[in-house]
């Protein structure tokens, strides 16, 4: 089959994708070719590298028209741009080929399913599941798309909310896939589906139904494994803050419990936020060669794409940077892959340094940053009441992080970081109450900054538009803090 659509895509972006400068994109952060992306697609490990599809628009930096972008890495810190995977062809996904997943058949082929969306005469997008098999370079569609279709929901649940299948191969061998579903009451209902060879595919069971405790419809579902606890990760709609665990919005969700595959659902045993940042949406995870439980997600989200200044380029979307996942007493940790310190280099440390005022360290500078910082009390009985950490610097703009012991609070801050637009510019989070103790790892790139929080027990992303040569680095304390830093540039800073 001639692929007229996608074809034009590929001269498109190989046209003007190629005409970005390195020096307008991140270090080592994904972005699209050209044009919009949003959710990670298809993250999978086949053919020696790892395979990264995202939603993609490339003759736009607003999302419309859905294609399928397509990155390869062999350590997902480099990413290589390889032509478009997909595009909007068929009746069935006329209006877009939504989030989706990926992986490798026994037969050696590269799988994707994904929600192909066409509009309805009364301008309703009726939601479905298609297939397309590929080589790691082109992919065709299956002949017998859709593969699931509203003949496949239960009864009560809406045909025009039915999407983002995540594929995988179950212990009794099946492959099963869990899809987001929203019933009557417009809450969100993950659905199970099950198939001998990953093309006909049946309804098993509701999976695990929302009671409006968290959020409405859940989007981008992510299920799996590790050890004897099934983690299931999920992006609700519409959320309602529950002090600082959960923030209103659209926002993310990790359900940790086990799963009944007799009884085929989840069973939720505790809940937590994925990322307490401003900008982290629609994470997707694979399982490694190595057995690592990798994750990358969207670093921006529907309640701030908006923010003015991106727009200015030929690109909007980046995507996190790749983190390894664990389980520590029952809740979800996260680093980044121990790959990126392959990046670092030019390190600079100091010890025991006394922070009071306003500190500023001779070295301690720059953009594409990988930074470890400890930081306790100069007096255990009289603990400092703020400690904060401002970067991407210059005269006019700063960022800033704030720790707040008093309270065992955390936040980010990026009111004065260029926006144009009076959206989300601060989000905080709690954490754990170590005497005034905290250690943070800040990875920081030209247009945004991740901090793990205590050996990733919480992670916090945020988007900044403050032009690169803002580099300037400083410290403050009200009180007296002692901190620990250790920095390393990464990757070659233009």
């Amino acid at each position: 089959m001639e692929y007229k659509t996608l074809q034009r895509a590929r001269e498109y972006e190989k046209e003007n994708g190629g005409k970005i400068p390195a020096s307008d994109r991140p270090v080592f952060h994904m972005t699209p070719y050209v044009g919009w992306t949003n959710d990670p697609n298809g993250f999978s490990y086949y053919g020696g590298k790892y395979h990264l599809f995202y939603q993609y628009n490339p003759y736009d930096t607003r999302w419309d028209s859905m294609h399928w972008g397509h990155v390869v890495s062999e350590d997902m810190v480099k990413w290589e741009y390889l032509p478009a995977a997909l595009a909007p062809e068929d009746e069935y996904d006329s209006f877009g080929c939504f989030s989706g997943t990926a992986m490798e058949l026994p037969d050696g082929k590269h799988y994707i399913i994904y929600t192909g969306v066409h509009k309805t005469e009364d301008g309703k997008e009726y939601q479905q599941q298609c297939i397309a098999i590929g080589d790691g370079t082109e992919y065709h569609k299956y002949e017998k798309n859709p593969v699931l279709t509203s003949k496949d929901l239960p009864k009560g649940l809406s045909p025009y909310d039915f999407r983002d299948p995540k594929v995988f191969r179950d212990e009794d061998g099946m492959f099963r896939c869990v899809v987001g579903g929203k019933d009557e009451k417009g809450l969100g209902e993950l659905l199970l589906y099950a198939s001998s060879d990953g093309f006909d595919w049946h309804f098993e069971n509701i999976f695990i139904a929302n009671d409006g405790e968290y959020g409405c419809m859940w989007e981008c579902p992510d299920f799996f494994m590790m050890g004897e606890s099934a983690v299931l990760l999920t992006s609700p709609q519409d959320m309602v803050a529950k002090g600082l665990d959960f923030h209103s919005g659209n926002g993310t969700l990790c359900q940790i419990g086990s799963y009944d595959i007799e009884g085929k659902q989840f069973l939720r045993h505790s809940a937590q936020t994925i990322d307490h940042g401003i900008d982290f949406y629609a994470p997707q995870t694979l399982k490694a060669p190595d057995g690592r439980r990798i994750m990358i997600a969207w670093m921006q989200n529907w309640d701030t794409c908006n923010t003015s200044g991106f727009r200015a380029m030929p690109w909007f979307g980046q995507m996190t940077v790749a983190r390894e996942l664990s389980l520590k007493d029952g809740k979800l940790y996260q680093m980044p892959v121990r790959e990126l310190e392959n990046y670092r280099k030019d390190k600079i440390g100091y010890k025991d340094v006394e922070v009071g005022g306003k500190v500023t360290l001779h070295g301690i500078e720059g953009r594409c940053l990988d930074v470890i910082i400890k930081v306790r009390p100069a007096d255990r009985e009289n603990v400092f009441k703020r400690f904060t950490m401002y970067f991407a610097k210059d005269a006019s703009h700063s960022s800033r992080i704030n720790f707040f012991p008093g309270d065992n609070v955390f936040e980010t801050d990026r009111r004065l970081s260029g926006s144009r637009r009076a959206n989300i510019q601060q989000r905080s989070c709690s954490v754990r109450d170590l005497g005034g103790e905290i250690e943070l790892r800040v990875i920081m790139d030209r247009f945004s900054v991740e901090v793990f929080i205590n050996g990733g027990e919480q992670a916090m992303t945020t988007a900044i538009l403050t032009d690169p040569s803002a580099c300037e680095i400083c410290f403050e304390c009200d009180g007296k803090a002692i901190m620990d830093i250790t920095k390393y540039t990464l990757g070659a800073e233009e």
